[in-house]
């Protein structure tokens, strides 16, 4: 590789070691004149967006020690050429609450340990400014409320700016709740709950004067803790729905294209751009954080990756989801499994999957309390990432799916609800097999055999095989388990929509030959299904699909040769199958 090529810093969250090695930049600092006008700040975006980065490099902007490499770090970034009156005047704190150890038995005394560790080393940076028996003082105090308090009421005397910055505020919370339940989760962020009042020490800082907390900068991936803990984040400005900030992290299509431009003029990533751009618009974009915003945005994780593994490649990675990207399954799965018993909010993320869209008012903050509410739960799945605002309607949000990649882990969720509920299981590796092959060679009874034999055999999956949008979520679901297709839903074709597309992805594949329309026609259940009625459905369906196949669309793939496929179920029954040629 070229000495000179700035290199990928996939997996680094350090603006210092991203600076000081030449690696990949994305300039983002202009937005630090915006967040000046806020002095404590509450910011939530998705997991893997560029947080802890960006927290690192406001402590270099801020930090009064770093002044003497200032130029070094913003010399060439846009905030070095105009830099505010606040740069490198404060005592920075920085809290990354993701080291702390979430044991349940240990917690507190693990969130003291931290707290001493974060305070100590701040006292080793500035030992001109906390002298050794201040510092003494402070370290002296039992809890870590009290040394806050402690440390704020000395800084203020002192005349002593501090900026406290707390990265992944809800991250050992969200854990405790998602393995111990409400009541565990309830014990450190209500009444006299150690974490509740760690965040009353922090308000108790702010105040008039020279010193103590002058400004706050919190991030996470929730608004449910920081509602709890200071009833709806009262010491500050939640910027995440604001306009303003929605490019704040993540990356535009001009910022990615000009990545792959510029390893491309390095002759180190020789894919076309187009392609790659392409690609990665489809697995990798749609996020939006703001209802008068018209921005898209890729995930940095996800871009960073896919450089990662394309670099001298030909190619990009064979998997084209990071395993990293992924949310826990059990983040999710307490808040709609309840008792052994699936609630609504399985029937939401249900429906997410079968329309492919939801509206709802979003909601900035909520207790836990209230998470089983419509609003509240969706409003989660935004701030997750697993949803993303592509309209508004009557000042509602409706919300889509960002991307393929966000489409197969939402539909691999709801395949573990599946199987944790004891609804369906199947042997998986088999299915994705069978499922390859289809995709080689057409062979696509197999498939939906498979399916019929599978849902004949397991009666509790019976009840959920009710409507056309049932089947076709729960098609979804399962012809995602491999990634040679793309599965599309409601796909527009001639002026129609088919219920599925089955895409070959032969960006990937080239070797890929075959895609599928798939029309679906449900009967209700009767004791005798009429053969009149069943061959009035397939016929219908052929019909539409004949159409579909003519498609312009469909012919920009010129080595693909496309099927369409008729399912015809009588209630839970798959009683029909049929291929349709194109005319």
């Amino acid at each position: 590789m070229v000495l000179d090529v700035r290199t990928i810093p996939y997996g680094v969250s350090n603006f210092y070691d991203i600076r000081n090695e030449n690696q990949l930049y994305v300039d983002k600092t202009r937005f630090i004149r915006l967040l000046e006008d806020h002095r404590n700040v509450f910011l939530i975006r998705p997991r893997r967006f560029g947080k802890s980065a960006w927290i690192t490099m406001m402590m270099s902007y801020y930090d009064l020690k770093l002044a003497d490499r200032f130029d070094w770090y913003f010399g060439d970034l846009d905030i070095g050429k105009d830099p505010t009156p606040h740069h490198n005047r404060y005592v920075t704190i920085p809290f990354d609450f993701s080291v702390v150890n979430d044991d349940i038995d240990t917690l507190e005394a693990n969130f003291k340990e931290y707290g001493d560790t974060v305070l100590r080393d701040v006292f080793q940076r500035y030992p001109h400014l906390f002298p050794h028996e201040a510092a003494q003082t402070i370290l002296g105090r039992s809890h870590i409320v009290g040394k806050l308090n402690e440390l704020f009421a000395f800084s203020k005397r002192e005349s002593i700016p501090l900026y406290i910055l707390i990265d992944e505020y809800d991250n050992f919370a969200n854990t405790v709740f998602s393995h111990h339940g409400q009541e565990a989760y309830h014990r450190f962020t209500h009444g006299d709950g150690f974490y509740r009042n760690f965040f009353a020490a922090l308000k108790g800082g702010t105040g008039s004067g020279e010193g103590g907390v002058k400004r706050l900068f919190i991030t996470g991936v929730s608004p449910i803790t920081m509602d709890d803990v200071t009833s709806g984040f009262n010491v500050g400005t939640n910027i995440s729905l604001l306009p303003e900030f929605n490019e704040l992290l993540g990356f535009t299509e001009a910022e990615v294209r000009s990545i792959l431009q510029e390893y491309q003029g390095a002759g180190v990533f020789t894919q076309d751009v187009d392609t790659a751009l392409g690609i990665m618009k489809d697995w990798y974009n749609g996020y939006r954080f703001s209802l008068e915003s018209a921005a898209e945005l890729f995930n940095t994780d996800m871009v960073l990756y896919y450089l990662k593994h394309s670099i001298g490649n030909k190619s990009g990675p064979i998997e084209l989801i990071d395993s990293n990207i992924r949310i826990d399954y059990g983040k999710l799965r307490h808040l709609m499994w309840v008792n052994r018993q699936l609630n609504g909010n399985f029937n939401r993320l249900k429906t997410v999957i079968e329309e492919g869209v939801i509206t709802s008012q979003l909601v900035s903050t909520f207790p836990l309390k209230q998470i089983t509410e419509t609003q509240n739960f969706v409003s989660l799945l935004y701030y997750f990432g697993l949803l993303s605002i592509s309209d508004t309607r009557l000042g509602k949000a409706v919300l889509r799916i960002p991307n393929q990649t966000v489409s197969e882990l939402i539909v691999g969720y709801l395949r573990s609800i599946y199987q944790d509920a004891e609804l369906f299981r199947v042997d998986i590796d088999h299915f994705s097999n069978l499922i390859d092959e289809m995709a080689l060679t057409a062979d696509w009874q197999p498939v939906f055999q498979f399916l019929a034999d599978a849902i004949k055999q397991q009666t509790s999956i019976r009840d959920f095989i009710d409507g056309e949008k049932m089947i076709q979520g729960f098609l979804l679901a399962y012809l995602n388990v491999t990634n040679v297709f793309l599965c599309r839903s409601e796909r527009e074709f001639a002026k129609g929509f088919a219920d599925l597309y089955l895409e070959p992805f032969v960006e990937r594949f080239p070797e890929l030959k075959y895609g599928f329309l798939i029309e679906l026609k449900y009967l209700k259940r009767r004791k005798v299904l009429k053969a009149s009625v069943l061959q009035h459905a397939v016929e219908e369906a052929s019909t539409q699909l004949k159409a579909y196949l003519q498609d312009e669309h469909l012919k920009s793939k010129p080595s693909v040769h496309h099927i369409g496929l008729v399912i015809v179920f009588h209630g839970w029954e798959m009683v029909a199958y049929e291929e349709v040629k194109s005319e």
